[in-house]
């Protein structure tokens, strides 16, 4: 990202994209529902976008740079036809944000053609890349996703489908992955055996589809089915939807980051509301640390949740007190410190008739390095706000993650540099509180199987050496530390 640009989501965690595959049944065009799930989609990741169509074997797309709706209109929407689809918004936490790093992938191999989608980050793909490079392959991209196409295609060879030659790829993978995948004839999803990213099915009459969330088959009318499950790969053709699950002795470690940030609001995920789990995790900061105030606020939009729940709990009602403008572009440029400083305020801007003289408690859903919350805090207070009570819906973060989660390195991370008093400080807030860790388990209620490795430290698979060294790495070029 440049290093000017301080727009107040830029400095908020981001997850790497989000996924949508559609097997039409003739009576849904995959091209336009495609279109919508990845509008619903949208907040998984807005640096690229595409999608894919295969229309018996004959495989077209169209995929650039920005949000989707800057990509696509009727005319290429119309152009793109067939039986089915695949689409992805990407956010990037491995390879460049360049055009050619945009998804879906279309390859081109000896069995005919592959389009994958792919949501998550492979925490062995350096090894990967430098043995299918000693094999004569050339790569075009610098994304993980590349990878995951090739060991696909290197097992087609000997496979007898493509399904097959699915299952036999995932174990050679580590790390997350949640991916969506057409053939000329058939349209597979699949899910690493921790499950760390979300994957659902759903139906549109006889259509099926497949998506990262539910508001995603909400927005192109499909009723939701099931999730895919940890390991499992589903395989639709002609012939209907089956699966497959290859026993693994592994535990089910869906990000928990989902709930408190990623997905959208109105989304279910295994089972869980993620409205519900953002009101569980306010109701029990409210009791975590409660505090006489006269108003509760939620920033917007995945602290409000958190706020209602807080109110709910407490007594003290909730307001609006911040308004987030909608309209900005993605990011924007400010030519000189000063309007960069004051940049928090295009995106968000406190009601000052609302908080003036008044004892606030400000619900966010997370602080990475310290310095939104500090401009939001001090942008209440300059509206007249008597104090700020700051309540942080997640614990602190404490290390980076590495299954495809934009958390940066420890020496990025405000918590690892200071205590949650001085963070407070430096906020100007009037006192803090983050969610314990013991309490984030509560927010899941009675389900188990949830990766809190940015908390606690506890990674579900293996980390190599080199990752722990350099985080950032681009595993294109030679690592220097291994």
């Amino acid at each position: 990202m440049n290093s000017s640009i301080m727009d107040y989501d830029v400095l908020k965690p981001h997850e790497e994209c989000g996924v949508f595959g559609i097997y039409s049944d003739g009576d849904v065009s995959p091209a336009y529902a495609t279109y919508n799930g990845l509008l619903a989609l949208q907040h998984r990741g807005q640096e690229s976008c595409g999608i894919a169509v295969c229309d018996r074997g004959v495989v077209s797309y169209s995929k650039d740079m920005g949000l989707v709706t800057e990509a696509f209109n009727d005319k290429i929407l119309d152009s793109l036809k067939g039986q089915m689809a695949v689409g992805h918004v990407r956010y990037s936490t491995s390879g460049g944000s360049v055009r050619e790093n945009a998804q879906p992938l279309v390859m081109r191999y000896i069995k005919g053609t592959l389009a994958i989608a792919h949501n998550g980050n492979l925490t062995n793909a350096y090894e990967l890349h430098r043995v299918l490079e000693r094999r004569g392959c050339i790569f075009q991209t610098t994304i993980d996703t590349e990878v995951i196409a090739y060991m696909i295609a290197r097992e087609r060879v000997d496979a007898p489908s493509i399904e097959e030659a699915v299952r036999r790829a995932i174990p050679k993978l580590q790390g997350s992955f949640s991916l969506v995948i057409m053939s000329p004839q058939k349209l597979i999803a699949a899910r690493d055996p921790h499950g760390f990213r979300p994957l659902c099915i759903g139906k549109i009459g006889n259509s099926t589809v497949f998506a990262s969330e539910t508001c995603a088959l909400d927005a192109c009318g499909a009723e939701f089915v099931r999730d895919v499950e940890p390991g499992e790969v589903v395989v639709v053709d002609q012939d209907g939807m089956r699966s497959f699950r290859d026993p693994v002795d592994v535990e089910k470690s869906l990000c928990i980051f989902e709930y408190i940030y990623f997905a959208r609001t109105d989304s279910i995920i295994d089972g869980i509301s993620v409205y519900e789990a953002r009101k569980q995790a306010g109701r029990l900061l409210a009791k975590q640390l409660p505090v006489e105030a006269d108003m509760v606020i939620g920033v917007p939009e995945s602290g409000i949740d958190a706020a209602i729940g807080y109110s709910e709990e407490s007594g003290i009602p909730y307001e609006k007190g911040i308004v987030k403008n909608t309209y900005i572009g993605r990011t924007f440029i400010k030519p000189s410190q000063s309007e960069r400083e004051r940049s928090v305020r295009i995106k968000l801007n406190a009601l000052s008739n609302c908080v003036k003289g008044k004892r606030i408690v400000m619900l966010d859903d997370s602080i990475v390095r310290g310095t939104t919350s500090a401009r939001i805090v001090s942008m209440l207070k300059d509206a007249g706000a008597k104090e700020v009570h700051l309540r942080i819906s997640s614990p602190p973060f404490l290390w980076p993650c590495y299954y495809g989660t934009d958390i940066p390195s420890k020496d990025d991370l405000i918590a690892c540099q200071y205590s949650i008093e001085e963070i407070g400080k430096m906020s100007f807030a009037d006192s803090i509180a983050f969610l314990s860790v013991e309490n984030l388990a509560k927010i899941m209620g009675s389900r188990k199987g949830y990766c809190d490795a940015c908390f606690s430290g506890k990674y579900p698979a293996p980390i190599p050496d080199y990752l722990i060294a350099n985080k950032d790495y681009d595993y294109s070029t030679p690592i220097k530390r291994l």
